[in-house]
Order: structure tokens, then sequence, then C-alpha cells
């Protein structure tokens, strides 16, 4: 009933032809090699999707349910979450893909064609606008100020108390 501990000799008969001398895999010669599947999320932009059971449902130290009905609910969370996600992306990533790569489409090109030449013209423009502002500035706001500092800081206030 214990374990026993056996010694055997093993040994491999190969023909020369069968025998790989080359460094390469052989799973890459006689099929698909699996690798993991891409991160569709590199960027990690839904960070805040990556939901567990144990985030939405979680019992306290001081009461538990039996475990059959723990993991069965586990399992039906799971199971609906994983369903209706499906379904959800079967009737609605079709449509939304269109709808968001239409929008996107035209907020480009509403970008690229308007609003940038409006702003580089802009940009172009602003130097002499810059120094005809300044101008009206210094002939009309500045003496205004200056004057209204002037009789304002002759003004002094004293505070007693009754």
């Amino acid at each position: 009933m214990g374990l026993e501990n056996e010694k055997s000799d093993t040994s491999i008969i190969m023909d020369e032809d069968e025998f790989n001398r080359s460094i390469e895999p052989i799973l890459s010669k006689k099929g698909k090699v699996y690798s993991a599947p891409p991160d569709r999320d590199p960027n990690d932009i839904n960070a805040h999707l990556k939901i567990g059971f144990e985030d939405v449902i979680a019992e306290p130290l001081s009461s538990h349910s039996f475990d059959r009905v723990w993991i069965g609910s586990h399992a039906v969370f799971e199971l609906i979450k994983f369903i209706f996600y499906r379904l959800l992306t079967t009737l609605l990533a079709v449509p939304m893909a269109f709808i968001l790569g239409l929008v996107f489409g035209v907020l480009s090109c509403i970008h690229i064609w308007l609003v940038m030449p409006v702003v580089q013209s802009l940009l172009m423009l602003l130097p002499s606008v810059q120094v005809v502002w300044r101008s009206l500035t210094d002939m009309f706001i500045t003496p205004l100020f200056y004057s209204m500092g002037k009789s304002l800081s002759s003004i002094q206030v004293k505070t007693t108390e009754n």
C-alpha cells in the first residue's frame, strides 16, 4: 500500500533517420505551436472592469454559507457573466464599432481639415494682434489704472474700537 522505490533501466532505441539533430523544437515541424493569447487591453484602459466573484460577493469571517452553496453561486456568477457578455457583444459589437468608427472618422476629419488650419492661422496672426493689443492697452487702459491707483492710494482707513 505504501510507496515502493523501484529502480528500472529505461532505454530508447531510435533510428538515425528519426533522430532530430537540429535545435528547432519538434512541435514546430509537426503542427501549431500554441502561445499565450494576445492581450486585448495592453494599455489597461479597462482595468476597473477586471472584477471577480470575490469582489462582488464577500463573506466575512464571522458568517459563512455552506461550501457547496459558495461554489455553486460562484459557478453561476461566472457562467451568467460569461454568457451575457458573449450575448451582448454578439448583438452590439458590430453596430457599436460602426457608429464609433463613423464618429471618430468625422472627428478626425473636422480636427485635421478645420480646427488645425484655424489654430495655425491664429498662431500666425497673433504676433501682429499682440502688438496692436499692447499699444491699445498702453494708450487707454494703463493711464486709467495708473491715475486710479494714484488717487486711491491717498485714502487711509483707520479702525477704532468703541
